[in-house]
């Protein structure tokens, strides 16, 4: 049985996945397997996730994806990640286990750092990670880029909800911490996660957005199919333009 088992939702990441692929490669800790979730992609990413050594799997939204890989992960841990997120360290999933272990986690996840040196991006993931640590202990957030659970605790929650439809990951780890599961932000290293997203509908749609969600969440709950915003997973023409 492998310690962690990593999942990861994707669709047409074939420029993004094989940096995150690369970077586990090199990790220090290699007790892992990696398990992708794949919404019918068209450009190669099931062919270079196999490449690699990853199990492929049927996927769909995020939340669908990373419930149809930890159905099948062997890990006593399972770490969700993002397709287009890469690792500061060779040391990263060493660390961070190491953290979780002494600290006594269930379920954790870490700040993040952006794949740029622009100002306002740097500003932008600061705001939320010190607002991420300031809600911690009353109100937990955990991006997709990063989540680490006990498998046995993903399934006493029923894994994903599925019906959520916007910020699945926040209510997942809200409702881990409801049934008495204990959460933490890890200190130790942040993980580098893309900007595509800031770049294409725009930093301050983004904020609106967040901004929004979060106070929408706070007083009704969370999104099921009520949500007001379009969502595109994954990749597309322009991500490969520009690596081109």
């Amino acid at each position: 049985m492998s310690q962690l088992s990593i999942v990861i939702p994707t669709k047409n990441e074939a420029v993004h996945l094989p940096k995150l692929l690369e970077c586990l490669k090199k990790q220090t800790f290699t007790d892992f397997e990696v398990l992708i979730a794949d919404a019918d992609s068209i450009d190669g990413t099931v062919e270079i996730a196999s490449s690699f050594g990853a199990k492929v799997v049927k996927g769909g939204l995020p939340g669908i994806g990373r419930n149809a890989g930890a159905k099948i992960a062997k890990g006593e841990w399972i770490l969700f990640m993002d397709a287009d997120v890469t690792l500061p360290s060779e040391r990263y999933l060493e660390m961070c286990l190491d953290e979780i272990v002494a600290s006594e986690f269930d379920v954790a996840t870490c700040k993040v750092k952006p794949q740029t040196t622009n100002h306002i991006d740097r500003a932008f993931h600061e705001a939320y990670n010190a607002y991420a640590i300031a809600t911690e202990k009353i109100r937990p957030h955990a991006g997709g880029f990063c989540i680490f659970i006990r498998r046995d605790v993903h399934r006493k929650i029923s894994g994903f909800d599925e019906d959520v439809t916007f910020a699945e990951d926040h209510d997942y780890v809200q409702r881990a911490v409801k049934s008495g599961y204990r959460f933490g932000i890890l200190r130790c290293c942040p993980v580098i996660v893309s900007v595509r997203r800031l770049e294409k509908d725009g930093r301050l749609a983004i904020a609106l957005k967040y901004m929004y969600t979060e106070f929408r969440s706070i007083m009704k709950g969370p999104f099921k199919g009520d949500e007001p915003f379009l969502y595109s997973m994954g990749g597309d023409e322009e991500d490969e333009e520009k690596q081109l």
